[in-house]
């Protein structure tokens, strides 16, 4: 047995049965094991990825997993082992995500994807409610049933107790008159 796992061994407490499973290691038990298997996962890392950088986030990232998800390790299996398939798991995925990703270094297709900041569409909305608010009130009504709650011309006349011919107008009027605000 491994001189980490025997380590490990020591200090072992069993959990209560209050949604925590028997077998695993106790938090800083399993914590001085991790550091201990560090050499190792780094060099299988930096020899699955070819690049020290790249190596070294693997470790990183197989490490905050495995301390995540450190109550699925059971003691007397090979804490490396289970390491390992970690790394070489995260290693894979992200292979096969990157393989799905578009490699855009000169950024053209980033630019034909661009989209406008939402600043832009918040001044516009501002610039909008305030040309509403400019209009009469009658006006305003009609924009707001006809145009914005889609209420059709016969529902806004019986609402605003109008023929329908006076909605139609009202709507015109209000139309231009906000085009006019907005200089469109």
């Amino acid at each position: 047995m491994p001189e980490s796992l025997e380590h490990s061994s020591i200090g072992f407490e069993s959990r209560s049965a209050a949604g925590q499973t028997a077998g695993a290691l106790p938090a800083h038990t399993f914590g001085d094991d991790l550091i201990a298997e560090i050499k190792h996962l780094r060099a299988f890392a930096i020899s699955l990825s070819g690049s020290v950088s790249a190596g070294d986030d693997l470790v990183q990232e197989t490490l905050l997993r495995a301390r995540s998800k450190s109550d699925q390790f059971r003691v007397g299996t090979n804490l490396r082992a289970w390491l390992l398939t970690i790394l070489r798991n995260i290693f894979y995925s992200t292979f096969r995500k990157r393989a799905r990703e578009a490699q855009d270094g000169d950024g053209v297709y980033a630019s034909r994807l661009a989209v406008s900041g939402s600043q832009e569409g918040h001044i516009d909305l501002q610039d909008f409610r305030g040309a509403l608010a400019k209009l009469p009130t009658r006006q305003r009504e009609v924009l707001i049933l006809v145009g914005a709650s889609g209420s059709t011309y016969e529902e806004a006349a019986a609402i605003c107790q109008v023929e329908i011919g006076t909605v139609k107008s009202r709507l015109n009027r209000a139309r231009l008159k906000l085009i006019k605000l907005l200089d469109l």
